[in-house]
């Protein structure tokens, strides 16, 4: 299941590699759409207010994880891509046991800040407690997460997309019965959600782990090789921080929004909380097709093939909008009936789905222009271009953040302002996005 794409018609390669990419983070992403449905329906418009209330710091752990996923992945690629068997082993290991390392800080860290977190988003009372409740569950499964989404890392640099998806199958679907158990038949509340996503996401970890270094033991070697090494953690590192730094720039920029958003109330709290995890949904979708391309260009960057690169981000470009109509008519046409999925019909909640009805219209017309930039950032990371990439996607989020401020409380223009702007940000972030593409400043990124 190794996959070499050095080789081959590139828009085939990145269809039969990027689908099962897309699969996998649709059932990803059931983890934390199922939470808030089930929270939502059977426990009530507070409970779904509380999970969504401790989302964007969940957010932060997820892109650490993810960015140190990036990083690894891209560098790994490179080695496979050059055939340096013995580096790209080292680069595999050394991954491992240093995010294995990071995840169990960060659970410290998180256990002892749980609740100043949650009050330094002006989290209201009626949910802080089940909100605080559920992020420590969650902090404590950590090294699960950052596990998993490493060896997904690694398996994508070999070119195998499938083998995620098979973790993730079983996980989902696991994660959404356990939900249904721990909530309706032990009424369990908030805490049955966040120890189904322990229990599930710690299984498909393991398996992950133990499949992966089999997998790796089938790759022949010449020499003996590190098994950690401080120079390839220096090397990694240089793709990995600034993918880590974007990550939870982002993370942390949602913290400032979200902090907004509670001072609206529980209504609008329980409408974003769901519009979020829809609109998050689509993003990282974009962002997986994204990821396939760098998995692509750092390969051929590695075999010093940089024409492929460019008809690879062709063939890339026209997958990720055809990926994007599907979200588009459901989130901009039918608006209301995605909302009613998070909602309990016992409640009055007329002004939850118009809220985020209004955040999804405004939003969701312009998929087809971030997913331009996410793909340009796709061959800015896969080739080692950290610099261009950091500038456009700061400047993305810096603007996003500060506007939702300037518009929401100086103009006045309450949570709408808000939902605005998420499209001028993302209109600037593309133009600077595509134009360090247009440039070929990545193709003087080469593997030495």
């Amino acid at each position: 299941m190794v996959k070499d794409m050095t080789q081959g018609e590139p828009g085939k390669i990145l269809w039969s590699f990027s689908l099962p990419l897309l699969f996998s983070v649709i059932f990803q992403q059931l983890y934390s759409i199922v939470d808030s449905v089930v929270a939502g329906k059977f426990v009530g418009v507070g409970a779904l207010a509380a999970v969504g209330a401790s989302y964007p710091i969940t957010m932060i752990f997820i892109a650490i994880a993810t960015g140190a996923n990036i990083g690894s992945s891209v560098i790994i690629s490179q080695y496979f891509g050059a055939k340096k068997y013995e580096d790209m082993k080292t680069a595999v290991y050394t991954s491992i046991l240093s995010v294995a390392a990071l995840s169990l800080i960060l659970t410290v860290a998180g256990t002892v800040f749980c609740n100043p977190l949650m009050r330094m988003l002006d989290t209201p009372a009626d949910v802080f407690g089940d909100g605080a409740l559920y992020l420590k569950i969650y902090i404590w499964g950590l090294l699960f997460l950052f596990l998993y989404n490493i060896c997904t890392g690694v398996f994508t640099a070999l070119g195998d997309s499938r083998t995620p998806l098979y973790f993730l199958i079983g996980s989902s679907v696991s994660n959404i019965v356990f939900d249904l158990i721990f909530v309706i038949c032990f009424h369990m509340g908030v805490a049955g959600v966040a120890w189904a996503t322990f229990l599930c996401q710690g299984a498909a970890s393991l398996l992950a782990v133990l499949t992966l270094v089999r997998r790796l033991r089938k790759i022949k070697t010449n020499q003996a090789y590190p098994v950690y090494s401080f120079r390839m953690l220096g090397r990694i590192s240089v793709v990995a921080v600034p993918s880590i730094l974007q990550q939870s720039f982002i993370s942390i920029g949602n913290l400032f929004v979200q902090r907004l958003v509670n001072g609206y109330g529980s209504t609008v709290m329980a409408s974003y909380s769901a519009v979020v995890k829809l609109n998050t949904f689509a993003i990282t979708s974009f962002t997986t097709m994204a990821n396939g391309l760098s998995g692509f260009t750092a390969q051929n960057m590695g075999a010093m093939k940089s024409d492929r690169v460019q008809k690879g981000f062709r063939a890339g470009v026209r997958m990720i909008l055809l990926i994007c109509v599907p979200f588009f008519i459901a989130y901009f046409v039918f608006s209301p009936a995605m909302l009613r999925i998070f909602l309990s019909s016992k409640e009055d909640v007329t002004a939850v789905i118009q809220e985020g009805t209004r955040f999804l219209r405004i939003v969701s017309p312009f998929y087809f222009v971030i997913s331009l930039k996410l793909m340009a950032d796709g061959v800015l990371r896969g080739a080692g271009a950290m610099t261009p990439f950091m500038v456009a996607t700061f400047s993305d989020l810096i603007l996003r953040v500060a506007l939702s401020y300037v518009m929401a409380l100086l103009l006045s223009m309450g949570s709408t302002g808000i939902w605005l702007s998420w499209p001028i940000g993302w209109v600037i972030g593309t133009v600077l996005s595509l134009g360090f593409y247009l440039s070929g400043i990545w193709k003087r990124k080469m593997l030495t």
